[in-house]
């Protein structure tokens, strides 16, 4: 269905305008999340093996491009916090994706009755 955006009013025009914002909104969530998501489980992963290893096992982080020598139970907890931080940011991302989610619903049918009336 093609839109002769000269014959909206400009409410339907705002509309339009806010519908596309929603969307581009709810695409950089998305990847936001996705994002989150794959470094959670990274995170995750990094603790199960340290999990596995001997607390005098030599291990390292990476910082910057290059690995360092660290303790176990020092880089162990803080995988443990970044894993709750993540965990965190990813129930807040999935709650503004799902709350855009219903504005863009909402918006796009008060646009489709918008324009149903103005064919009429």
């Amino acid at each position: 269905m093609t839109i002769d955006l000269n014959s909206l009013s400009e409410e339907q025009k705002k509309k339009i305008l806010n519908l596309n914002n929603l969307q581009q909104s709810f695409e950089f969530i998305t990847s936001q999340k996705l994002q989150i998501e794959s470094t959670l489980r990274e995170s995750e992963l990094a603790i199960e093996e340290l999990e596995k290893i001997n607390p005098d096992d030599v291990v390292y982080k990476s910082i910057g491009g290059i690995l360092v020598k660290s303790e176990k139970n020092k880089l162990l907890d803080e995988k443990k916090s970044l894993k709750v931080t993540l965990e965190m940011r990813l129930k807040t991302l999935k709650q503004k994706e799902e709350r855009i989610k219903s504005q863009i619903e909402t918006m796009r049918k008060s646009l489709q009755a918008d324009l149903q009336k103005q064919n009429s």
